[in-house]
């Protein structure tokens, strides 16, 4: 009987060990140090469990910073993943800005039903069990909790940095340095970024959103929305904007808070926050259309939405195995890429899972030799 094991309950760990389970691999344990499987799926339930997304597979491949995505994308994507919810009874629609979620918007329900499935599927579960350490060979070896385990091939699903109560802490790249294996540091992704905003203006503004906006930094331009908060800025179009801020040595944005005006802009028919700042930070009105805004720093990492950094893409294969460490494959916000919220995050996890999940089927049953026949 071949094994093989998966290491962490998240979205990408649970995918994996569907893949397996339903392509015939008859023993598939999923390993995770927390108490029930799950449990970043349901944070990112938190806001309606933003699926994926459905604008073109062209444009959607833009969106993450590195990695073959094109060519993955291809093996499940965005119309991959909704036949998928359906098939777990959960529909899915599109809303107006183009993301896809579950009519319902609720991910205890599907995760219930996720787990169920895997169970009928012979899934062993073995929460409460931590990775300590790992030892490539012909059999690829796990310590948990100090006990050595072995399996023919291993999915290692442990996740980023960015949200440590759900177990994904970061903590594992040791665990892979030791062979050899090269990993980009962390760094907060989808985060907000600190802004040194006059007491005056935080006194009336914080907590509004700024919307229909124009950004741009490094010469990037994208739509969105921010958000004024005390610390300085969260939303949507600085989240896509995050891995170029992070390059400039003087973050900027340039904010065109009217990028769809077809006559000159009145400062009085601006929003309050937006005529203050053109007011007593810029040169009048004639800024409207490119504000100029230095940022200082991101957010810590714990408070992020995801995470940059991990493995690094030359590391793996096509099938996302390890070539210092055959057997062991990757997955997940494991890997060195980003993307922006709007569906992009999940979908970029159940993608790499089955691509990875795939890669250690074709190992497993390349590792089965047909019987001896006689002559």
């Amino acid at each position: 009987m071949k094994k093989v094991a998966i290491v962490g309950a998240g979205p990408a760990g649970l995918r994996a060990a569907e893949v397996l389970a339903e392509s015939g691999v008859s023993a598939v344990t999923v390993f995770d140090q927390r108490p029930s499987a799950g449990r970043k799926f349901l944070v990112a339930g938190r806001g309606g469990l933003n699926l994926t997304h459905s604008e073109p597979l062209a444009q959607f491949v833009t969106r993450y910073s590195a990695g073959p995505w094109e060519r993955m994308l291809r093996v499940f994507g965005p119309e991959d993943l909704r036949v998928w919810a359906a098939g777990r009874g959960v529909e899915t629609f599109v809303g107006t800005s183009g993301r896809v979620f579950p009519v319902e918007k609720q991910a205890a329900r599907l995760l219930r039903r996720w787990i169920a499935r895997l169970r009928e599927l012979g899934v062993d579960f073995r929460v409460k069990n931590r990775l300590t350490a790992i030892r490539p060979g012909p059999l690829v070896g796990l310590q948990i909790d100090g006990a050595w385990h072995e399996f023919d091939a291993v999915i290692l699903a442990l996740g980023g940095a960015s949200w440590p109560e759900t177990g994904s802490d970061g903590s594992w790249p040791a665990m892979l340095t030791g062979h050899g294996i090269s990993i980009t540091p962390w760094q907060p992704a989808n985060c907000g970024w600190e802004v040194d905003w006059p007491a005056e203006f935080l006194e009336r503004f914080d907590g509004l959103p700024l919307k229909n906006l124009a950004v741009t930094a490094a010469g990037h331009r994208v739509r969105g929305e921010l958000l004024i908060t005390k610390y300085g800025l969260e939303g949507g179009a600085l989240y896509q904007l995050g891995s170029r801020l992070r390059k400039m040595e003087k973050p900027l944005l340039e904010i065109n808070f009217r990028p769809d005006a077809t006559r000159p802009v009145s400062l009085e028919r601006l929003p309050a926050p937006v005529r203050w700042l053109l007011k007593n930070r810029a040169r009048g009105i004639q800024d409207v259309h490119s504000f100029p805004l230095p940022l200082q720093k991101p957010r810590p990492i714990d408070e992020a939405i995801s995470s940059a950094g991990g493995v690094a893409w030359d590391e793996l294969d096509e099938t996302l195995q390890l070539y210092k460490a055959p057997g062991v494959f990757v997955c997940g916000e494991m890997i060195d890429w980003e993307g922006p919220t709007g569906g992009y995050l999940l979908q970029g996890c159940f993608t790499t899972a089955t691509v990875a999940a795939q890669g250690a089927v074709a190992r497993v049953a390349a590792s089965v030799k047909p019987p001896a026949t006689t002559g």
